[in-house]
């Protein structure tokens, strides 16, 4: 079966749903070819903030992974020269892009896997079968009026033409299942980086450490709540953000000011050492109906790494039933992880209970996607 993946996530060290799901898939099935459509580079947009403008990578092979044929998967970073709002036929270049890709992977009738809400475009340019995967309700997360128009059209067309429909979460279940038949895939944890100790990493400051693991960006992150909880540690502990951050500049400054250490982002095979280490995790997250769509990672990520949890009531802790986790208002918040902290147990670095977790592993995961893509390739063999 050839496959092409449109992805909201890029293919690099920071493995999120999709990397675990297409790597399981991959390692499955020696006959299966991908094309994992990455998000675009915006060399414009970096030029006028303070990132480092660079031009996509186009079309290439992954590199090599473990126990996955080579030149099995393919990635395409494509370059996003103007904005959408200069450049009408944005999202056709980014669609005859991919088609292009194809023919030279020579896919001549691929499965369609839509995690980006633009791949309605290939769905509509094409009859391959198709499945949209949810993960995040973006109709609901704050945008400008017209990216929010679009969003909702092109989801419109994912949800009346694709074959397949795929979430991650009960709210959106409940929200995208109202006209038509969708499939629950939760998301996972890879339980065997959590079976084995491991060190200290050595950028975590001395001494007591609160930690949160995840991409900063304000969809979801309290920054507010980040900054107090920060000045409330202030010389018994610290607030440690592990994590690709998205931020503007004037918020990476006011956490900075306040004492939040900002590690960035780190390969998925060193987050369990931070996990692990934490005396407490936290997740100072704002809730809202998009936060409320979404079935955090880190979720079974902080219960493999068997710690004390703080949390907002957000979708996924708010629901969880465990003796480790601790739900608290925004206005208990501050008090509350500096309450756990005072009182952090057990041996920080210790390997939790695998049972915490056993049920939640990523191969769970993609044995129900398994199912999902079978039933598109007897829909793909039939036509």
């Amino acid at each position: 079966m050839d496959l092409v993946v449109a992805s909201l996530e890029a293919w690099d060290g920071t493995w999120r749903r999709n990397q675990h799901l297409v790597a399981g898939l991959l390692r499955r099935d020696p006959h299966l070819t991908v094309l994992f459509v990455e998000p675009a580079t915006d060399p414009l947009h970096a030029a006028l903030g303070a990132g480092a403008p660079r031009l996509g990578r186009g079309l290439r092979p992954a590199p090599e992974m473990d126990g996955i044929r080579q030149q099995s998967l393919w990635l395409l970073e494509p370059t996003k020269w103007l904005p959408r709002r200069v450049d009408r036929r944005l999202d056709q270049r980014w669609a005859q892009q991919v088609l292009r890709a194809t023919r030279t992977l020579g896919m001549e009738r691929p499965v369609l896997w839509v995690n980006d809400p633009r791949g309605s475009l290939l769905v509509e340019a094409t009859q391959w079968p198709s499945l949209y995967d949810v993960t995040d309700d973006w109709t609901l997360a704050e945008r400008s009026a017209p990216e929010t128009e679009r969003i909702t059209d092109q989801e419109q067309v994912l949800l009346a033409r694709c074959n397949e429909v795929v979430v991650c979460s009960p709210a959106l279940a409940a929200s995208k299942g109202t006209g038509r038949a969708v499939t629950l895939v939760p998301n996972g944890v890879d339980t065997s980086a959590y079976a084995v100790a491991h060190e200290r990493p050595a950028d975590l400051p001395e001494g007591p450490v609160a930690v949160y693991v995840g991409t900063l960006h304000d969809d979801r992150l309290d920054v507010d709540l980040c900054v107090a909880t920060a000045e409330a540690l202030a010389g018994s502990g610290h607030l440690v953000l592990v994590g690709p951050n998205a931020l503007a500049a004037a918020q990476v400054s006011r956490l900075e000011t306040a004492g939040v250490e900002l590690l960035g982002p780190r390969p998925s095979v060193d987050v369990p050492a931070y996990v692990q280490h934490a005396d407490v995790l936290v997740v100072p997250h704002v809730v809202t109906p998009f936060t409320d769509s979404l079935d955090p990672i880190k979720l079974y990520e902080y219960q493999a790494g068997g710690r004390p949890v703080v949390s907002t009531p957000v979708a996924g802790f708010r629901d969880v039933v465990d003796d480790l986790v601790t739900v608290a208002s925004h206005e208990t918040f501050v008090v509350t992880v500096v309450g756990a902290m005072a009182r952090a147990g057990g041996s920080p670095g210790a390997v939790a209970d695998p049972r915490r977790v056993s049920g939640s592993d990523w191969s769970r995961r993609v044995d129900q996607m398994v199912d999902v893509l079978g039933r598109l390739g007897a829909r793909r063999g039939a036509t």
